[in-house]
């Protein structure tokens, strides 16, 4: 490592790193409680728009970030009645903070826990579960015990691909949370934020961080996949 190099790891501002990391475990923890759920749902059960509905979750995987950040504005923005309820009685509003790239990230990330949390559920041996509750288990029981601990490979595998979608959100984050120093401003927006500067050597560091820390995730990721 040349001095210019450690010069300037050295002067680097890694709150946006600090951020990411907070935002994508936060956004991910979220897509997987909702992902895991309706994994389940989409697995197991036969409705009338089954399909259409498992559609419109997965649309956050296709649509543009753009969309899905104005999407969020105007379901939860200061002028919608959500948002409005929010400001009134709690002064709070997830515009403008990092509260706000939280869901715009969760949203993101919520199609891979689901469509891998869906996947894991239909591979289970429904014959595992029916031994299971010949012995007083109740189904809820049967879920914690014997489908959960099956599908939780495939589940991981699903929820570190959310973590890494995540901790590299950008468009949506940037409509709802904006991209203010030491408050709002990921990794991916610094990227920007020194690219529009002009300042190549920061952005070409934070570049490879950010590419190191995916890396590790997907090897990670791919590791549970091999145990499906």
């Amino acid at each position: 490592m040349n001095t210019t190099t450690a010069s300037l790891i050295a002067t680097t501002d890694w709150s946006p790193l600090v951020l990411s990391l907070q935002v994508a475990a936060v956004a991910t923890v979220l897509a997987l409680v909702v992902g895991v759920a309706l994994g389940w749902v989409f697995a197991r059960k036969q409705f009338v728009g089954s399909g259409v509905l498992e559609a419109v979750f997965m649309l956050p995987l296709v649509l543009p970030p753009t969309v899905i950040g104005y999407a969020i504005l105007v379901a939860a923005g200061r002028r919608s009645p959500l948002g409005a309820w929010l400001r009134e009685h709690f002064d709070y509003t997830i515009i403008f903070s990092w509260h706000g790239a939280v869901v715009a990230s969760a949203v993101v990330a919520l199609p891979l826990v689901l469509k891998s949390a869906s996947a894991a559920f239909s591979n289970v041996d429904r014959s595992l579960e029916a031994a299971a509750s010949t012995l007083r288990q109740s189904p809820f029981s049967v879920f914690l015990r014997v489908t959960l601990p099956l599908a939780w490979p495939g589940i991981l595998a699903g929820t570190l691909l959310a973590f890494a979608r995540a901790m590299g959100e950008f468009g949506a984050s940037l409509m709802v949370a904006g991209s203010i120093p030491k408050q709002t401003q990921t990794l991916s927006m610094a990227i920007y934020d020194a690219v529009q500067a002009g300042h190549d050597d920061l952005a070409l560091l934070l570049v490879v961080v950010t590419s190191v820390l995916s890396i590790a995730v997907l090897v990670v990721s791919n590791r549970f996949f091999s145990l499906r």
